[in-house]
């Protein structure tokens, strides 16, 4: 295990460490530094302190953990992999990816898994432990994201306009969302009990990274939105 102690390292040094690394690395007194694992495959990062934006962008299999919160565009484009992250994240988490796991203990920031979408095997994944911000989901076209609003308490699980030009893919809120308010191109319903089986697995793994109840958390009711129009954008940009 290499050591890398990232105090007032520049993050073009800090990423020339990791990749001439031979084995998996842990990074200590990490500050802001961005692009910490760009692109990178086959290799086991831990950081403490806190990562700057675009942490594991273009991810191609590597494995990250963070021990603290994480800024903007974690997950950027990543095609393989997985992120798990022990604070809150930024916005546009997942921006555009096609593959892999984005596991966050707490709260997203705007626009989490804008662009998401999945490629030919590949079926991305992005559970969200805490609340979502406004634009969850934005043009979202595959992959799977789950919020399961734990801690939220009185505020509603996502902020405003989730799923906006949403056409692919799926989403699991627990709640019974009656309050929230989704575009018209999409379907929100409650889930049965195939639709629970299935959030069963991304929860269960959760579950494992974060130390929670799994018989807890899925004790809620959970609510299913899928695209329902062969042509979302329509009803958005042509006058009839």
């Amino acid at each position: 295990m290499m050591l890398v102690n990232a105090k007032n390292l520049h993050y073009r040094a800090l990423n020339e460490a990791l990749r001439k690394a031979a084995d998996d690395c842990t990074v200590t007194e990490c500050c802001g530094q961005r692009y910490i694992a760009a692109g990178m495959s086959h290799k086991s990062i831990t950081i403490s302190g806190t990562p700057g934006n675009a942490l594991g962008a273009y991810l191609n299999g590597a494995a990250i953990t963070v021990h603290a919160n994480a800024q903007e565009a974690v997950g950027d484009t990543m095609n393989a992999g997985k992120i798990v992250v022990h604070g809150n994240i930024g916005d546009a988490a997942g921006y555009a990816m096609r593959g892999g796991k984005i596991f966050v203990r707490g709260n997203a920031g705007y626009r989490a898994g804008i662009h998401m979408k999945a490629y030919e095997e590949k079926r991305p994944l992005m559970v969200i432990g805490g609340r979502a911000g406004s634009f969850l989901g934005e043009y979202q076209a595959g992959g799977v994201i789950v919020v399961l609003g734990l801690g939220a308490k009185d505020q509603e699980i996502v902020g405003n306009f989730p799923c906006t030009g949403m056409h692919g893919g799926k989403m699991f809120l627990r709640s019974d969302c009656r309050n929230i308010k989704f575009p018209s191109q999409v379907t929100a319903r409650a889930a049965d009990g195939t639709d629970r089986e299935e959030v069963k697995a991304y929860v269960s793994e959760y579950c494992d990274l974060f130390g929670y109840d799994i018989r807890q958390v899925l004790s809620s009711p959970f609510t299913v939105i899928t695209p329902d129009s062969k042509s979302p954008y329509r009803q958005m940009y042509v006058a009839n």
